[in-house]
């Protein structure tokens, strides 16, 4: 009830605003570099920083961030990388894929290992946190809303996957986007939003609709310019 009534307050309003603002100031900043600059590599050098930055407003409104959430994230976030190293040196996970530079360094990046950068945690953490409390504004059972949650999940990825080798984010063998990507996302997707339904923290955040829908535009608008 707390909670609540702080979220009608002046000053929260006023936090959610600039937060708000500052979503949409990345991110149409970094589609208008990307898609009209002649130096599109000097905005894709923010990426990492825009990821980030996206993560900690997040946080900011996520509230009582104990022992539950923290443990979620770490969670959340080790799986991510453990599943793209499995992914990028195997295969049997999402497909044949390497990393670019455009996430930056990577972990164990030398002979005899394929390196995956850190930050992919980080973002399969963003996606897993914003996709299942979207998933909570429909009052569904866990099993709907789980199933709901790794389709937002996979929708993402259906927008990103086509400019993601264009701007160095990873590229496939053959330049061909294999069905088994998308397959084991949302089974990947489900494992983690059983995690977050199981996971001891309050599921509502009101910056979570802005940041997935500026997000999902910002790369399909990216896969329509040539």
């Amino acid at each position: 009830m707390e909670y609540s009534k702080s979220l009608t307050s002046p000053a929260a309003t006023n936090r959610l605003r600039v937060a708000q603002g500052l979503v949409l100031l990345f991110h149409v900043t970094g589609f208008i570099g990307l898609a009209f600059s002649k130096d599109p590599d000097f905005y894709l050098r923010f990426t990492p920083l825009t990821l980030g930055l996206t993560a900690l407003l997040l946080l900011g409104f996520q509230p009582g961030r104990g022992a539950g959430f923290w443990s979620f994230c770490l969670s959340v976030a080790v799986l991510g990388i453990v599943a793209e190293f499995v992914g990028v040196n195997t295969g049997r996970v999402f497909g044949h894929y390497t990393y670019g530079a455009t996430l930056g360094a990577k972990l164990l990046d030398a002979p005899p290992f394929v390196g995956v950068p850190p930050l992919i945690g980080l973002n399969w953490l963003v996606l897993t946190y914003v996709c299942g409390n979207l998933a909570r504004y429909l009052p569904l059972p866990e099993l709907p809303r789980t199933l709901l949650a790794a389709l937002l999940m996979v929708g993402f990825d259906l927008c990103l996957e086509p400019v993601a080798g264009r701007y160095d984010f990873w590229h496939w063998t053959a330049n061909i986007i294999p069905l088994q990507n998308f397959r084991d996302w949302f089974i990947f997707a489900c494992l983690l939003q059983m995690l977050f339904n199981r996971a001891r923290f309050t599921k509502f955040n009101p910056l979570v609709p802005l940041v997935y829908l500026t997000q999902l535009l910002f790369f399909f608008l990216l896969g329509t310019v040539q």
